[in-house]
């Protein structure tokens, strides 16, 4: 498929950022026993608690997304997606940078999961300004017949992201020993998104203004109510992507290691490639909903999770599979959430016109990333801890997807050929 070298730059450009903000939140996932160790391990709390406690700071994040989905979306509504991509870009950067700043508990005292704690927050806060702008301009930008694959490409970097954090984590402790990544080399992924910052705001700031935002008039507003309906419901339909795709792509790392005591490595290396099989299907399965629909496969990927979520767990369980089987498990798991990540962008693009688009796909992304993403490793742990059920991450991924089953099923099957 020919691009053009203007739209090959806002597909990297408009792409970019969702990089960053990935592959940070895989970095802190991936080193969530790192940083309750370092930061959450409190005097009398047992390890559990600090990584519940952990798990509570990634949450909070989230909640501050749907924040910064009114604020920048707002502006980008009103302004246009370029000015303020560049800006949550920028802020968001160094937000992250500074985590690898702070001081530790034992230097600082509670000061310092308060200090992680408030950074996450900025990050929600400006991540939560990212999402809705970037698909908005890729799709916006996109030539009849093509918005899936454009939108998959802001779903693929997530999965470049997820895959260029737990790259960093397992090779770190390779290069300078497993000493120093607990002492000091945790620092080293989050300060490595200065440099990522500066290339992408490079590429970001040759970026042109969306030619439909530029022709689009207040006229073409929804009403407040509409606006409202169409978040809700777009929150229903990406439920099932937000849950599972922490659950297999973020999460299960630590779940391997906490419940199953698999070791730091393999469960890294089961990380890569559930991860990969994410990355393999969102492009196909976006260029395939220009074809037939993003109802047709968002609802079989829905379906396969409901069903397959159980099955695959319970592989992983067994201590009488080999690698090779739990590899092939979290590989299938991973395609599943891509089909979902594919066609998704574009058919939050396609809820809502052109002067609400930035605020509201960014609000029901956000919103449905607070509640069944930010809080997924919270929610397992938490009832994990409770019950003592090993089962509860398939629980979380079949409840979820029952509910955007149904949801998903109130798409139109024509509305990917229907003008944005």
């Amino acid at each position: 498929m020919s691009l053009s070298a203007a739209h090959k730059r806002v597909l990297i450009a408009g792409s970019v950022g969702n990089f960053i903000e990935w592959y940070e939140f895989a970095v802190y996932g991936f080193m969530a026993t790192l940083m309750a160790k370092n930061f959450f391990q409190l005097e009398g709390e047992s390890a559990l608690t600090s990584l519940i406690l952990t798990y509570a700071a990634f949450a909070v994040a989230f909640f501050f997304r749907p924040l910064g989905a009114v604020v920048f979306g707002r502006l980008g509504d009103r302004y246009g997606r370029k000015p303020v991509l560049i800006a949550v870009l920028i802020l968001m950067t160094l937000a992250t940078a500074a985590i690898g700043l702070v001081p530790v508990y034992g230097s600082i005292g509670v000061a310092a999961p308060l200090l992680i704690t408030a950074l996450r927050i900025l990050q929600g806060l400006f991540a939560g300004g990212e999402y809705g702008g970037a698909v908005s301009l890729m799709t916006e930008f996109a030539p009849p017949g093509k918005r899936g694959f454009y939108g998959a490409w802001q779903s693929l970097t997530v999965a470049f992201g997820l895959l260029a954090g737990v790259a960093v984590v397992a090779v770190l402790p390779l290069l300078i020993g497993d000493a120093a990544m607990s002492d000091w080399g945790w620092r080293i992924p989050f300060l490595l998104a200065l440099p990522l910052g500066a290339i992408a705001l490079w590429l970001r700031s040759g970026l042109e203004e969306s030619p439909q935002f530029a022709q689009a008039t207040e006229a073409e507003s929804a009403s407040v109510g509409a606006t409202a309906r169409a978040i809700v419901l777009g929150i229903g339909r990406l439920m099932v992507w937000s849950a599972a795709g922490y659950t297999y792509l973020v999460i299960m790392p630590t779940y391997l290691q906490a419940a199953l005591h698999t070791g730091f490595n393999q469960a890294l290396l089961i990380a890569v490639i559930s991860n990969l099989g994410f990355a393999a299907t969102i492009l196909p399965a976006g260029i395939l909903s220009d074809r037939v629909g993003r109802r047709a496969v968002m609802l079989l990927a829905t379906f396969l999770l409901l069903v397959l979520a159980f099955p695959l767990l319970k592989v992983l369980q067994d201590p009488q599979n080999g690698l090779l089987i739990k590899a092939a498990v979290v590989f299938v798991a991973g395609a599943l959430v891509g089909m979902l990540a594919g066609p998704g962008p574009a058919m939050l693009a396609e809820m809502f016109p052109t002067r609400v688009r930035y605020t509201g796909l960014g609000l029901a992304y956000s919103l449905s990333n607070a509640l069944f993403s930010g809080c997924a490793g919270l929610i397992i742990t938490g009832l994990m801890k409770q019950t003592g059920n090993a089962d509860i991450p398939a629980w979380y991924v079949m409840g979820t997807a029952l509910v955007s089953f149904v949801a998903l099923w109130t798409l139109n099957k024509d509305d990917h050929r229907r003008p944005l």
